[in-house]
């Protein structure tokens, strides 16, 4: 599938790290580098702007990798790109960590998968159709 991209940032395009990747890593655009102190969030520009198709989503994910050795994740995660947006692609880091974390121009901060959804259409009812885990949520299945 090809999909339009506009880069502003001079960085390299987001690309797959492997033949089998889902996710390709996009990068911070700054003019001079974010502090994120513990527990801070801040808007991350990437300097780049997608056309996706209809019937498909960006979804914004954390590095796996920045989430585990620097407790670095995106606060929304996953985030939407819809296919009527224009705008810049930003992404909302936040520092889960003790100590503060520093983005550069070009640092690697987050994944985009481009994947299909649905849209539903409603349909108003006075009772759902019973299942063997009716109600049961949050832990209904056991402690392990």
């Amino acid at each position: 599938m090809e999909v339009r991209i506009v880069n502003l940032s001079g960085n390299p395009l987001p690309a797959y790290g492997t033949p089998h990747s889902a996710g390709m890593d996009l990068r911070a655009f700054l003019s001079e580098e974010v502090i994120l102190r513990p527990l801070e969030r801040k808007l991350i520009p990437t300097g780049l702007y997608v056309e996706i198709p209809v019937g498909y989503e960006a979804q914004i994910r954390p590095r796996s990798g920045l989430a585990l050795q620097k407790g670095i994740t995106v606060l929304n995660s996953p985030g939407t790109i819809d296919a009527d947006y224009r705008g810049e692609i930003g992404v909302i880091l936040v520092n889960l960590s003790s100590e503060a974390y520093t983005v550069r121009n070009g640092d690697r901060i987050c994944q985009m998968v481009i994947a299909p959804h649905a849209q539903v259409e409603w349909q108003p009812a006075e009772q759902l159709e019973q299942t063997a885990r009716g109600g049961g949520g949050f832990g209904h299945t056991g402690k392990n």
